[in-house]
């Protein structure tokens, strides 16, 4: 049986780049995050890869693809990229640069382009579960597909 599943931005961006992938719908929870969607869905949260916009100093926009059990170090991603500082962007300047609700923020097909930088250790995975564009929608896909992305391998995780 064929799973109904939302046609986002993301599911087009997907499918443009031939990526393969398996829909994965669970009921979305305010503040439930990563614990939440891998709870529902029987999953490993480090497998569940969040999707974190951020700013830097010179209010230019990044995006960060981090385990759902790990945090992101602005410090040493301050460094990384060579800038004073680094925070986390409102959710209505994420919105706007991203085209997705607060949530529901996917790193495919972003109505800005920005660059995109992904903890290394997430390639180590043989799956994983990464937001496909709506609240309660998560993609299966291999970890090499974020290769079909102009991203950049970053070791900022705590």
């Amino acid at each position: 049986m064929a799973i109904d599943f939302p046609v986002t931005a993301a599911v087009r961006f997907l499918r443009e780049k031939k990526v393969a992938f398996t829909p994965r719908l669970y009921n979305y929870v305010e503040h439930g995050g990563t614990g939440e969607s891998a709870k529902q869905l029987g999953i490993d949260e480090h497998a569940v890869i969040k999707t974190l916009v951020f700013e830097t100093n010179d209010k230019k926009p990044l995006i960060v693809l981090m385990h759902g059990d790990r945090e992101v170090s602005t410090k040493n991603l301050a460094r990384h990229l060579g800038v004073k500082s680094v925070e986390p962007a409102s959710a209505d300047r994420a919105t706007k640069w991203t085209g997705y609700m607060f949530g529901g923020t996917s790193p495919f097909g972003t109505r800005a382009q920005m660059p995109i930088f992904v903890e290394r250790t997430i390639f180590d995975l043989d799956w994983i579960f990464i937001n496909g564009g709506k609240r309660g929608f998560l993609v299966e896909i291999g970890p090499a597909a974020l290769l079909s992305l102009n991203i950049n391998e970053v070791e900022v995780a705590i």
